[in-house]
């Protein structure tokens, strides 16, 4: 009973949520162009499936997600796993004994990018656009890896509680270099790349993980410390996929070189044989 409860004031909550964008739809529709909305009994099913998935989103995430993080975080941060006894009544916080948490850090990064669905919708229509020349699994792999970078490096921030700007400072400052010394046509989608990795899958988990580490290691706060780590999960895709495009570009340049010098050189035995 307590479960359906939640669910519909969830549901009420969404609604309420959704609302204002199916006035600003409608209204746009009917008052500057003009015309009725194409398919209004399918546009209104559509607009319930929302309704229905944002909530049974919402209500997972409540009761599965971020639990999931912070259980997660909680173990693996106990002094009983990695073998810090408490000195004196206190823990004493050394990033090294963190080895577990910067790992599960990366893991889950890397998983819940693979599966993030605008990503997936992103690399497949940068793949249709390009002709093939980008790959789309190869896109994907090379934002997911900077994501699992970044959330391992977030998680080693929130461990060693060095401040947050420094880091984002550093990244952003890379992004910078990288883009001044990048392909016009790339630049775009790696800076999208790095919006689309912040959403439904994705920052669930990951925030679930930032806010259970501060909950869990001594003298973190869940305010200051546990958020962050999106930012992480922001800035170092862009560079991965700014470092995929210049790498593949690289390989691209050495593989027509020696296109053209094995081209060149059957041309001059052709040549030399005519001679002879």
């Amino acid at each position: 009973m307590d479960t359906l409860t939640h669910i519909l004031a969830t549901g009420l909550r969404t609604i309420l949520d959704v609302l204002p964008i199916v006035v600003i739809l409608l209204g746009f529709q009917v008052l500057v162009i003009r015309r009725m909305p194409p398919h209004p009994k399918r546009m209104a099913i559509g607009f319930l499936y929302v309704l229905i998935g944002l909530t049974l989103f919402l209500v997972g995430l409540e009761q599965a997600l971020f639990p999931i993080g912070e259980t997660m975080a909680s173990q693996l941060t106990a002094p009983a796993f990695i073998g810090t006894p408490a000195e004196g009544g206190a823990v004493s916080v050394n990033w090294r004994d963190y080895v577990w948490v910067y790992v599960f850090a990366f893991t889950i990064g890397l998983s819940t990018t693979v599966a993030e669905p605008s990503l997936i919708a992103v690399a497949l229509k940068a793949q249709e656009i390009s002709g093939g020349a980008l790959n789309a699994f190869a896109l994907r792999m090379a934002v997911a890896l900077g994501v699992a970078v970044g959330v391992a490096i977030g998680a080693y921030r929130i461990v060693s509680g060095f401040p947050l700007p420094y880091f984002i400072l550093v990244g952003y400052v890379i992004v910078i270099l990288q883009t001044l010394w990048s392909s016009r046509s790339i630049i775009p989608l790696a800076y999208d790349s790095g919006g689309v990795t912040t959403s439904t899958v994705t920052v669930p988990v990951v925030a679930a993980l930032g806010l259970g580490l501060a909950s869990t290691i001594p003298d973190r706060s869940p305010l200051i410390d546990g958020f962050g780590l999106i930012a992480f999960a922001s800035v170092f895709p862009i560079i991965s996929v700014l470092g995929y495009a210049k790498i593949a570009e690289i390989l691209q340049n050495r593989r027509t070189a020696r296109t053209r010098q094995e081209a060149y050189q059957h041309e001059q035995s052709l040549d030399k044989g005519n001679v002879s």
